[in-house]
């Protein structure tokens, strides 16, 4: 199994002689333009805090939680991140067969693979834009019997979205367990793509939330799960840590899922500078642009003119860096993927690829 996560701004710098800051990290899928002001003032007139236990059951935290996502709050698992949650719901239903949805982020596989299972793919494919047939999938979970289905939704690296109601389709046609990760969710039109709704009226279904993407806060390590099957959500609670979120990533998050101003902007932000590097890199005539609804779009070098790996080493100096896709199951050496960073920043980028393409 091909393991890479993207950039490593520490090697890096020191390779090039650039400090981490100088560099237009476009392999990182984090919101450019920062994190709440509102939840960052929070925290700054409450410093004092830092003497403080936080809530053991984070009421505050869960009630801001469940207004955001329309759930109830008894169905609120905290993680310190969606990495941690991925894992625990994995080894608490332990799956002797799985239909992993790829190309995929890896660590859905590594922790898979951990408890040996049994991990079949079914691959989108390029000849159908990275789409998935609604109906060929359901076919196919009808005909095997899978433990457990792993849906990133939106897609990492693909960019593909099933709808809510295409979820809800996949429920109803099967009793296997539906792991639906929401990371990069919020950077689509929610009430269309989003089933953390549905959460409380499917006990097969467990939906991941984090915060570090849309919200820009990896620093805090907050991740949440949503999942109304009392005897999982006790099984993984029980494994938990006491106090397993730190007191200031509790209070940020308290605040922030209410800031509506700020994931109203950010969200407006985000789609207009989608929109104008999805135009601008179907320009070239080298590159297959793949539509996406996540933060990122990935692209592919049809001509062959040049492979990822090459392109990327080619921008590095510019303090350019793009994530080079070959590490990803079902992408060749000729795909790659950049996120959304800020308007002079996307320019930048479109500039720096014209000198190469054209």
């Amino acid at each position: 199994m091909k393991v890479n996560h993207g950039a490593n701004l520490y090697d890096l710098s020191s390779k090039y002689g650039f400090s981490k800051e100088d560099f237009m990290d476009f392999s990182s899928n984090i919101n450019p333009f920062g994190s709440s002001i509102l939840a960052k003032n929070y925290i700054i007139n409450n410093i004092d805090k830092v003497s403080v236990y936080p809530d053991p059951d984070y009421i505050d935290l869960k009630t801001s939680i469940s207004k955001y996502c329309n759930c109830s709050i008894d169905n609120i698992l905290l993680g310190s991140g969606a990495t941690e949650l991925i894992s625990s719901f994995i080894e608490t239903i332990n799956p002797k067969k799985a239909l992993l949805l790829s190309p995929a982020y890896s660590e859905y596989e590594k922790e898979l693979s951990k408890i040996n299972c049994d991990i079949v793919k079914y691959f989108s494919k390029k000849e159908n834009n990275f789409s998935i047939n609604i109906e060929d999938l359901i076919n196919n979970i009808n005909e095997n019997n899978y433990d457990l289905i792993v849906i990133c939704n939106p897609n990492n690296p693909t960019g593909f979205t099933f709808t809510k109601d295409e979820i809800e389709k996949i429920l109803n046609s099967t009793s296997s367990f539906v792991m639906v990760d929401e990371t990069y969710i919020e950077f689509t039109n929610k009430k269309v793509y989003s089933s953390t709704a549905l959460v409380d009226y499917y006990k097969n279904l467990f939906v991941i939330r984090g915060t570090s993407k849309f919200f820009s806060t990896p620093g805090i390590r907050l991740g949440y799960g949503l999942i109304s099957n009392n005897s999982i959500k006790e099984n993984i609670n029980s494994h938990l840590d006491l106090w397993n979120i730190n007191i200031f990533a509790s209070m940020m998050g308290e605040v922030m899922f209410n800031d509506i101003e700020f994931i109203e902007n950010t969200y407006s932000l985000m789609v207009n500078e989608r929109e104008y590097l999805i135009n601008e890199l179907s320009k070239f005539n080298d590159l297959n642009v793949y539509k996406s609804q996540g933060n990122f779009i990935l692209c592919e070098i049809k001509s062959k003119s040049i492979t990822s790996k090459e392109l990327r080493d080619k921008l590095i100096p510019s303090k350019i860096i793009i994530r080079d896709c070959s590490s990803f199951d079902g992408l060749d050496e000729y795909f790659f993927r950049v996120c959304i960073l800020k308007p002079e920043e996307n320019r930048f980028l479109i500039n720096n690829l014209t000198n190469i393409f054209m």
